[in-house]
């Protein structure tokens, strides 16, 4: 067969139904080829950011690796940022992108470029396909290393004149292997646990992206454990109503070390280098904690600090074998539950108290915004959060219990929510989805709603409007509490005008410019009511909603 024919025969074999792309000249031979199949949808992004955002959404829903079609140089580096992020979240995804024809390369024409050079620091692994031969082999093994743990984005580059080639290629075998297994010395790791006096475990996000939520949960039962989120978690790696969930670990080495200090042993399960954000000197572990680490990575055992055993192996079977060994054996274990059960209720009550005080007519505060859309949220809601500041809040009041409910992006690049709301609710159309987004993040990412009221996606997007960077203002205010800048702040504002009266963003307009409905809400109520709303939503809905801004230090 062609080239172009092998290459949609490897995508069917692949399970892959929707291609996301946005197309130049260099593509047309594929997107003519796609027309012509007919069994393989098109999904069209008017960015790039977008498009790789919605491809990372939709491979998080479906468990499937994402394909996405970019276009030559400039369209690759407009989704680098989604590449750099599904590469720190895991997300597996294929990507290519066309080269111009390979006859008059040598001349330089415009829009070419080096795509493996560009791709290269974004993605895990990259293949320059140069010969019609070698196109079906290298997209194969593409297919291969993006789900191979630790996935992630792999990228090729092809010519648009090598799938025009009138060439007979062969299409390569689909090989079937034998899933990993779990960890040996399971055994040991388990007597080390038992006889832990104050044993805690840590909730990576492999967790979640490998469908062991519920072994770590048995596990953590079984110990009478708290069990912390990893630093800004991207997925529901523990059920967050559980009386023996302690939180999300802060994002630096001296929040880490502070909270964990509390505990003789840790277990810290499929989690990368624990993803600290400013820097704070020292080990993220008390001296005097023994750690255990689980890892289907066996290069994230030990990699940023010691460990007492590594084991790697599966997480699911591994977890499930050492709450097996467990079970019984930890007399302890529902006086401890208990006891941590009476902290996180009380912990509960005050966010709530503190929260319900701070309702009031617009514009709102934070935590009562957040409080509000988790009030509202559906119970089989999926919430996609890119709020920053107002996220950190939203996380403080969620209770969340089943797995895939929650989506964030470790990665950090702006412009994440939209799009990868879009591609969550295209991958599974059975639940709801709800996007928190801060307005700068929205701004980043505006385009992505454009596909979401071109395919009429119903999804409900919540934009915490207070236009500013508010958590660069609080990161300075942290850094030089002693300046003498008297509250101003250097290209942190996105609201502008006079003082006595800045024009705040109306996300309404954009919302129309892109054929959706949008409104406004001024008191928390609104909002919860809103949000209850989006489990019967049939069109997209953007809500604008107001907030206070920072209050610079005296």
């Amino acid at each position: 067969m062609r080239p172009v024919e092998a290459m949609l025969e490897i995508l069917r074999a692949e399970g892959v139904t929707t291609v996301f792309g946005n197309p130049g000249t260099s593509e047309l031979p594929f997107t003519d080829a796609l027309s012509v199949a007919g069994d393989i949808d098109y999904v069209l992004g008017a960015h790039e950011g977008s498009v790789v955002a919605m491809a990372d959404g939709y491979a998080r829903a479906t468990g499937r690796t994402a394909f996405v079609s970019l276009h030559i140089a400039a369209g690759l580096a407009n989704g680098l940022v989604g590449l750099l992020n599904a590469s720190r979240s895991r997300t597996p995804m294929v990507v290519t992108a066309g080269q111009q024809d390979r006859r008059h390369l040598a001349c330089d024409p415009m829009l070419s470029g080096d795509l493996i050079g560009l791709a290269s620091a974004a993605v895990k692994q990259t293949f320059d396909v140069q010969h019609a031969h070698d196109l079906p082999l290298m997209l194969t093994r593409a297919f291969a290393a993006a789900r191979r743990a630790p996935a992630g984005p792999v990228f090729l580059s092809i010519p648009m004149d090598l799938l025009t080639e009138d060439v007979d290629v062969e299409v390569p075998g689909r090989s079937t292997l034998a899933p990993q297994g779990p960890a040996t010395e399971l055994a040991a790791a388990a007597g080390l646990l038992a006889a832990a006096e104050r044993p805690a475990l840590v909730a990576g996000d492999a967790v979640g992206r490998d469908g062991a939520v519920a072994e770590l949960t048995a596990l953590a039962e079984a110990l009478g454990a708290v069990t912390y989120h990893q630093p800004m978690n991207d997925n529901l790696d523990f059920p967050t109503s559980h009386p023996l969930y302690g939180g999300m670990l802060g994002a630096t080495h001296a929040a880490i070390r502070e909270t964990l200090a509390a505990h003789d042993t840790v277990l810290i399960v499929g989690t990368h280098a624990f993803m600290a954000h400013h820097y704070t000197p020292g080990s993220p572990i008390p001296e005097t904690t023994t750690v255990l680490q689980l890892d289907a990575d066996a290069a994230e055992l030990g990699r940023n600090f010691g460990v007492r055993l590594g084991l790697h192996g599966a997480l699911r079977p591994s977890l499930a074998a050492l709450a097996e060994q467990l079970a019984g054996r930890v007399p302890r274990a529902a006086e401890r539950t208990a006891a941590a059960g009476r902290r996180a209720a009380a912990g509960w009550a005050a966010t709530d108290r503190a929260a319900l005080a701070a309702y009031g007519p617009g514009p709102l505060d934070p935590l009562a915004a957040a409080h509000a859309v988790a009030a509202g949220l559906p119970e089989d809601a999926v919430v996609v959060e890119e709020a920053i500041t107002t996220g950190l809040r939203l996380r403080q009041v969620l209770r969340q219990d089943r797995p895939g409910s929650y989506l964030h992006t470790v990665g950090g690049g702006l412009g994440h929510g939209i799009g990868a709301a879009v591609g969550r609710r295209m991958g599974d159309d059975s639940r709801p989805v709800v996007a928190v987004l801060g307005d700068g993040c929205a701004m980043f990412g505006l385009q992505g709603l454009w596909a979401a009221g071109h395919y009429r996606v119903p999804v409900t997007f919540v934009v915490m409007n207070n236009g500013e960077y508010r958590t660069l203002k609080e990161t300075l205010d942290t850094w030089d509490s002693r300046s003498t800048r008297g509250g101003r702040y250097l290209g942190l504002d996105l609201a502008f005008g006079p003082d006595s009266g800045r024009h705040r963003l109306d996300f309404r307009a954009a919302a129309e410019f892109f054929g959706i409905e949008a409104v406004r809400v001024s008191h928390p109520a609104e909002l919860t009511e809103i949000v209850a709303k989006s489990a019967s939503a049939t069109a997209p809905l953007l809500v604008d909603v107001p907030i206070t801004g920072h209050t610079p230090p005296r």
